[in-house]
């Protein structure tokens, strides 16, 4: 006999390695187990003897499922009870309980016997089946069961003795046999309702030979054979079993039409009666107008496509497209400045473009050119205001979120300054982003396009508390936008042989040539280490070393130029100590180096800000913003001051800054910025776009033609032309746009439309119209 003991001090045995145990020692020839469980489940079952041998359990402490599956030639004895689906599919072992069992014990047991020494839960004896191949399954059940037993039983033979049940009101609970089509369920006390369908009759002689001759064998398995005497008082005895297929006929000869049952007996009475309404009319399986089952939507522009939703300014850039297909390209260049001033110095230029990586098109062949298309717009003209109102904003910080948020205040009417301590107004862009991956030609065209639509730019403008008490009086909201440009380090020892990037940087934007070493290391290997690495060159470096504790999180166009100019970049790198002769590890590791410049990151420096308790901060660095982007009353935040993030990050934040800013001083209530859900991918047909597959890639202006134009309609006329009923019609607007309708009185709810368009702009959804009607009391017309 194998012996398993699952529990090994606190350590217990899971159910799939005692399983495995189990099965490899049955296939080594074991036959008799003693298995002290602690809860694990599907014990016993199925399993079968290389030679036939019968095999024997004996369990205790068994989980659920226990014998299930279980198989002829097994025997499975368990002490005290047993949780849920004893016998599940029992096969044919004979599995014995001497306690109670959980619910649904012998479910869809289909052959061996069950004896349950106590009471079983619901639904047990539910879906017994017999296959008249074999011999039929029998469930033995020494006490009464819970509610539901025996439903939809197909076959078999089942034996509840209601010992110690007279407490109960029914042996078998509530709703026994509901659903029986076969099988016999013999009965020992009290009954209190069965269904229609199914009789209760008193034994006969065949069916007391079964239980006498069964009941000794069921009696020694569970240990109480005391009990035979009081059980064979075959008066207190029934047995349960369905209508035979004559008594059904016979029952049914009176049975009404379907019509009259809708008219006199549908509703009345029912469960569905204080809810549900029926006008008694008759509807064909295809139906128009009020009784269609579904019904279609033309959700143009419901959804973000991937593009919008990806990029943080929110450019809508399948609109771009729908206006070149219109042969509006001079429009679509002017839509994006609705969302950024600066398409071509950073669309165009330096942002990574997490708009491309979002963009289907690329899960086909390439990503959609945006960037490209962004740079179009570099020198696009935009008229002023005409309309002006008289609000005056002050923005402190004149960086890329403060000047996105003066645009979009300034296109408002509103008057905008900008203040500024530098000489040059622009921030990063213009004081640290290197010349060569950023054309200074589109940044000062695109500052004084800025300056065009009405902002007034202060330069050399050093905002302290006075001068910043003195703005917040004179305007009727301030933007603190002063962006992060305090370098940021640890306190390594030797800091004072530390050059700071920014400030390195700077001075390289303004014409200067700062002092570089012959061999210079980089702290930091994102994109400002790796424009700190180029500027190091620049300045007449020799070798230049990067060096980071993680994964460099630069963009890989600019880690590929550093690496081109001979640029090396070691992570991980755990800074302990820099000196005159270069840069040292934890972990020993030393670079030589004449010169160590720190790239890192930078904070923002918040010192203009009076001391007010309701202004609250992240590490007692960065600004914690109210919902509505303010800090204080008539103050706002944005950009970097808030968290670092990349310039798109500052523009698109500028933008949601301005919106309440522009609400507020209108007197508006500050409503949550607006913004739409991601189209879902599966609402997208991109096989209708395969025959531009691995298309060439030219004029970004020409990638109309490959835009899946994402949850926008892009006028392709196929649901128009797909309808079979010709419900959908398209009207063309005076300013060129259209709209799709589909037609109630034709439309049958097929949902072709639905299916056949590319970019997910029609729904199908359940009409839902017939049982709001209803709901509401009302009868159609």
């Amino acid at each position: 006999m194998l012996k398993i003991e699952t529990m090994n001090g606190h350590e217990r045995m899971s159910t799939q390695d005692l399983l495995l145990q189990i099965e490899a020692a049955v296939q080594n020839g074991e036959t008799d187990f003693e298995i002290a469980a602690s809860g694990q489940h599907d014990i016993g079952g199925p399993l079968w003897h290389p030679e036939g041998k019968t095999l024997h359990f004996h369990i205790t402490n068994a989980g659920q499922r226990v014998g299930s599956m279980c198989l002829s030639n097994t025997e499975i004895v368990v002490e005290g009870s047993a949780s849920a689906d004893v016998g599940w599919l029992n096969d044919g072992g004979i599995i014995t309980v001497k306690g109670d069992a959980g619910d649904t014990a012998g479910h869809c047991s289909s052959g061996g016997k069950i004896f349950i020494g106590g009471r079983a839960g619901t639904r047990s004896g539910s879906l017994m089946k017999h296959d008249p191949l074999y011999e039929e399954p029998e469930l033995w059940i020494l006490k009464n069961t819970g509610s539901f037993s025996f439903e939809f039983m197909g076959g078999g033979k089942a034996v509840v003795c209601g010992i110690d049940s007279e407490q109960f009101d029914s042996v078998l609970g509530e709703r026994p046999c509901v659903g029986m089509v076969g099988g016999v369920v013999y009965v020992r006390g009290t009954i209190s309702a069965y269904p229609k369908d199914v009789r209760c009759l008193e034994l006969d002689e065949e069916d007391i030979t079964f239980i006498d001759g069964g009941l000794d064998d069921f009696l020694n398995h569970v240990e109480r054979s005391e009990l035979r005497d009081e059980l064979t008082d075959w008066s207190q005895w029934h047995k349960l079993r369905p209508l035979t297929f004559e008594e059904k006929q016979a029952q049914t000869s009176g049975r009404i039409s379907v019509h009259d049952f809708r008219l006199r007996e549908w509703v009345k009475g029912g469960i569905f009666s204080d809810v549900a309404v029926d006008d008694f009319e008759v509807h064909d399986t295809i139906s128009r107008g009020l009784y269609r089952l579904k019904v279609p939507s033309w959700d143009n522009a419901k959804y973000a496509a991937p593009c919008e939703f990806s990029c943080p300014t929110g450019i809508p850039t399948q609109r771009r497209y729908d206006l070149i297909r219109l042969g509006k390209t001079d429009d679509a260049l002017k839509l994006e400045l609705e969302y950024t001033p600066f398409p071509g110095s950073v669309c165009g230029s330096v942002c990574p473009n997490p708009c491309m990586d979002g963009c289907t098109r690329g899960t086909i062949d390439e990503p959609i050119q945006i960037g490209a298309l962004g740079l179009k717009s570099s020198f696009v003209e935009v008229e002023a205001p005409k309309v002006k109102t008289d609000k005056k904003v002050a923005i402190i910080g004149g960086g890329v979120s403060g000047l996105s948020a003066a645009w979009q205040l300034a296109l408002k009417g509103h008057e905008v300054t900008v203040y500024d301590d530098s000489e040059r107004i622009g921030g990063k862009l213009e004081q640290v982003i290197p010349r060569g991956r950023l054309n200074h030609e589109i940044l000062e065209a695109e500052l004084k396009r800025i300056q065009h639509v009405g902002v007034k730019f202060i330069t050399g403008c050093k905002v302290d508390r006075a001068k910043f008490d003195t703005i917040r009086a004179e305007s009727d909201a301030v933007i603190c936008a002063t962006g992060g440009h305090k370098p940021r380090y640890f306190n390594w020892k030797g800091i004072e042989h530390l050059t700071m990037g920014i400030e390195f940087l700077k001075a390289i934007n303004r014409g200067e040539r700062p002092k570089v070493g012959r061999h210079v290391v980089v702290i930091g290997c994102g994109n400002s280490g790796m424009d700190t690495c180029r500027g190091a060159y620049e300045m007449g470096a020799e070798t230049v070393t990067a060096i980071d504790v993680q994964k460099p999180a630069a963009f890989a166009k600019e880690i590929a130029y550093i690496e081109g100019l001979g640029g090396k970049l070691i992570w991980p790198f755990m800074t302990t100590e820099i000196t005159a002769e270069g840069i040292y590890a934890d972990d020993g590791r030393f670079i030589p180096a004449d010169q160590v410049i720190v790239s890192i990151g930078e904070a923002p420096i918040l010192d203009y800000l009076p001391d007010d308790p309701s202004i609250k901060k992240f590490r007692d660095t960065w600004l914690i913003p109210n919902a509505d982007k303010s800090i204080m009353e008539g103050v706002f935040a944005t950009g970097d001051t808030i968290k670092p993030g990349r310039l798109t990050d500052a523009i698109g934040d500028g933008r949601k800054t301005a919106w309440y800013v522009d609400r507020y001083i209108r007197g508006e209530a500050p409503l949550q910025f607006p913004q739409k859900t991601r189209i879902p991918a599966e609402r997208l047909s991109k096989a209708y776009f395969d025959k531009c597959h691995h298309c060439e890639l030219k004029d970004p202006v020409d990638d109309h033609t490959r835009c899946v134009s994402c949850g926008t309609c892009r006028d392709c006329k196929m649901c128009l032309e797909s309808c079979p009923e010709k419900a959908i019609s398209r009207i063309e607007k005076a300013d060129g746009s259209w709209e799709y309708i589909s037609d109630p009185n034709r439309c049958i709810g097929c949902g072709i439309c639905a299916g056949v368009c590319p970019c997910g702009v029609w729904s199908i959804e359940d009409n839902l119209e017939p049982i709001n009607m209803y709901r509401n009391g009302q009868r159609s017309a």
